[in-house]
């Protein structure tokens, strides 16, 4: 496939999440996996059915960074996915990683990797003339736990001044807000909502901030992955309510929020859900890729950042956007708050006890 001309198409990011099996236990993720991802994935982009891809991880999470130009919800897409993470449970089975998915991927594909427990964020976009993208993973925490920073990131003038400096961004962010409980999504515009959008994401257990774009135009500006698992008994796809680790794909400058402005929102280490047994509540915690390794009590809850510039749907980088000391802070205070937390032991409010059990 040629790709002259690409610049005028509009490029498709896709990130798609999978725990394929732990090593050890639920620390990381075994390098056998990740370079059989990379091969694949490789053979490919040389058949010409990608344009380009990354592969990362966070804790025990495989994350596989894809551009293309077939759009959203690509078949074909989703069908390498398949083949590339097929091999890699197979290859887990065989270490006998903890969790491995090895099962689960057995029979035939039915065409949606959405059906197995996977995530997926894709946006759809024409480039700018530059085109930086941070592509946040994390891990120990359950879905929900990226309200509080796009909030800050794209309503909170205190984290970005963009929002009162540059005219473009001065009309706001739509927030996309899905409610697991009725599974609807509704959309609120800040700053005109702002009081009626932070009185829903504040639940992040019920609700979940699923897009922002720019008020004035529509521009897309952030997607977070969504998971869906097929239901064995009923034979059908249902919604995940309690989905762990999504992933986040945030577009910055020029009528965005800057990179900065961005990585600002993770200098607090606020509380999410998560940790040990997806039971407990614990800060996160921004690290750089090598201390994405969460052991203590399974945690404390990690999250790292890839910055890219996209250029012709090729994906410049990574750049390790937390490998900065100016987050040894933040990470200081998310190990004391830790400590902190974990002397309640099994009382609340460091334990998570569903109310809807």
């Amino acid at each position: 496939m040629s790709y002259d001309g690409a610049e005028s198409k509009k490029i498709t990011l896709s990130a798609y999440k999978a725990d394929l099996g732990g090593f050890v236990g639920n620390t990381s993720i075994h390098p056998d996996l990740l370079e059989i991802a990379r091969e694949r994935l490789l053979g490919f982009k040389e058949e010409g059915r990608v344009r380009d891809f990354h592969v990362m991880r966070c804790g025990d999470d495989m994350e596989l960074l894809m551009t293309h130009y077939k759009g959203c919800a690509s078949a074909d897409i989703e069908e390498m996915v398949m083949n590339v993470l097929s091999a890699c449970a197979t290859r887990s089975s065989e270490l006998k990683l903890y969790g491995s998915l090895h099962n689960l991927l057995r029979g035939d594909f039915s065409g949606n990797v959405s059906g197995l427990g996977f995530g997926l964020a894709e946006m759809e976009f024409a480039e700018r003339e530059s085109e930086p993208v941070l592509v946040f993973m994390a891990d120990k925490a359950l879905s929900g736990l990226w309200n509080l920073p796009l909030y800050k990131i794209f309503a909170d003038p205190f984290n970005t001044p963009g929002l009162v400096m540059e005219d473009i961004m001065m009309d706001g962010f739509s927030f996309s807000v899905f409610d697991r409980k009725t599974r609807e999504t509704q959309v609120f515009k800040a700053p005109e909502q702002l009081y009626r959008l932070l009185a829903l994401i504040g639940d992040s257990s019920r609700y979940q901030v699923s897009e922002v774009r720019r008020s004035r135009d529509g521009e897309l500006a952030a997607v977070v992955s969504t998971e869906r698992r097929q239901d064995k008994t009923a034979g059908s796809v249902q919604s995940h309510a309690r989905g762990e680790d999504p992933v986040v794909l945030i577009r910055c400058q020029k009528g965005l929020p800057a990179v900065g402005e961005v990585l600002e929102a993770f200098t607090f280490p606020y509380l999410v859900e998560g940790w040990m047994r997806g039971a407990h509540i614990g800060p996160i915690m921004p690290v750089p890729f090598y201390e994405a390794n969460p052991t203590r009590f399974d945690g404390p809850p990690r999250v790292i950042s890839s910055g890219f510039q996209l250029s012709k749907g090729l994906l410049i980088g990574p750049h390790d956007m937390f490998d900065d000391p100016a987050f040894d802070q933040p990470r200081r205070e998310a190990s004391l708050v830790s400590g902190y937390m974990r002397r309640h032991g099994p009382f609340k409010p460091h334990r998570l006890i569903d109310q809807n059990q």
